[in-house]
């Protein structure tokens, strides 16, 4: 192992960078073990447990790199053993590509947390990650999540009041992108990946694109004075376009204040390859608002070129019955995340998310393994994760 390597920052303003497709083969995948603060009580087994079951399926792929708090790594390597037992042979391998990190990380929501890796357009061989100043979906600090919960009470613990995101936790979660590339760096012995601080705040799972220079987002997640005072679209348009490679903007209007990312289009329209565009189809038990933002979106989308020149292909894959998802814990999301674009494409692979709405589930699967017959899509089971305000796309991050 190399030894510690302090970390180089581009502060270039005029350098070009571009961001290449999900779909290209990763080193590793990024995931974060949730931390007591950043998780409501009755339900942070669970999403412990469910962030495990998409490490280990992952792992079938591909590298993790699961980032955890210190006191935290006995717990999560306990779940990994319960996930893939020793004594399956053939569990061996996914075993091995698990990799516990130390570090001080709180939320599981690393797509939003984590750096964004792209290349140089001038020096392609060099890694940069951009690190978009994460700052709590802008600045959502007196949210119930991260205060004193009502529901203060876990089953087979002793606590007393659930730890707060406090100050000191925000801060982490605030530098978390920067302390992700150190940790990478201190174990390369070249090739070390140069971060790039953006003037934009945004979030990962705001932002989408297709590796051609086609990007899509909603305008109440990037446009906003939470994220972007005194930004004009053209200024923020102009930085991206130099930060991401894009030559096509396609912005939804999205609803600021609706969740606590604002609309993030992750959860709302994804790129399968470029030219075809999958969007979440709100299931009939949702509220009006919900199909407002998909009846708007499909009216951009279904009018819109890419920065290839070609008519978007647009295909709708409906949410689970909400009911089959939501619980009714203090504070958790009215309306859960229940979305299955919300994927995550792997080296060979699509993990999708189920629900637990047999019908739903199934058809989402068929849906696009037939548009990716050339992977293996896997399901992992999720519940909690929806019902904080997101799925398999939000808590991961590929490392290229």
């Amino acid at each position: 192992m190399a030894a510690t390597t302090s970390l180089q920052t581009a502060n270039d303003p005029t350098k070009q960078y571009t961001y290449l497709a999900e779909t290209t083969p990763h080193i590793a995948t990024i995931l974060g073990f949730p931390s007591r603060p950043s998780t409501f009580p009755a339900l942070y087994t669970r999403t412990c447990t469910e962030i495990v079951d998409l490490a280990c399926t992952i792992a079938a792929f591909e590298p993790v790199r699961l980032h955890v708090r210190p006191e935290d790594v006995p717990h999560a390597q306990n779940l990994i053993s319960k996930c893939l037992p020793a004594n399956d042979a053939n569990n061996a391998t996914q075993k091995a590509n698990i990799t516990l990190t130390p570090a001080p990380t709180n939320h599981c929501w690393v797509r939003d947390t984590g750096p964004v890796y792209v290349r140089g357009v001038k020096d392609p061989n060099q890694r940069y990650a951009i690190d978009f100043q994460f700052c709590e979906w802008g600045n959502k600090i007196k949210e119930l999540l991260y205060n004193h919960s009502e529901d203060k009470t876990l089953a087979g613990t002793e606590e007393g009041d659930w730890p707060i995101m406090d100050t000191s936790r925000q801060a982490e979660n605030a530098q978390f992108a920067r302390r992700v590339l150190e940790i990478e760096n201190s174990k390369l012995d070249s090739n070390h990946v140069i971060r790039v601080e953006s003037p934009i705040r945004l979030e990962g799972g705001g932002i989408e694109m297709d590796g051609e220079g086609t990007f899509m987002a909603a305008e109440s997640s990037v446009i906003v004075p939470s994220r972007n005072a005194g930004l004009s679209r053209e200024q923020i348009e102009t930085e991206l376009s130099r930060l991401l490679g894009i030559k096509k903007f396609i912005w939804i209007p999205g609803r600021e204040g609706l969740d606590i990312t604002d609309c993030h289009i992750d959860a709302e329209a994804r790129f399968v390859r470029p030219g075809v565009v999958v969007v979440c189809k709100p299931h009939v038990k949702c509220e009006a608002v919900y199909w407002d933002i998909y009846r708007e979106a499909r009216e951009v989308l279904d009018n819109a070129v890419d920065a290839q020149g070609r008519k978007l292909e647009v295909i709708d894959i409906e949410e689970p019955d909400p009911d089959l998802v939501k619980g009714d814990v203090p504070g958790e999301e009215s309306c859960p995340a229940a979305s299955y674009v919300n994927y995550y494409f792997v080296n060979g692979g699509l993990v999708i998310p189920a629900f637990g709405d047999a019908e739903t589930d199934k058809k989402a699967f068929e849906t696009l393994k037939a548009l990716v017959p050339e992977r293996q899509v896997r399901q992992v089971a999720v519940n909690a994760l929806p019902r904080t305000g997101g799925v398999l796309h939000c808590t991961t991050q590929q490392v290229l």
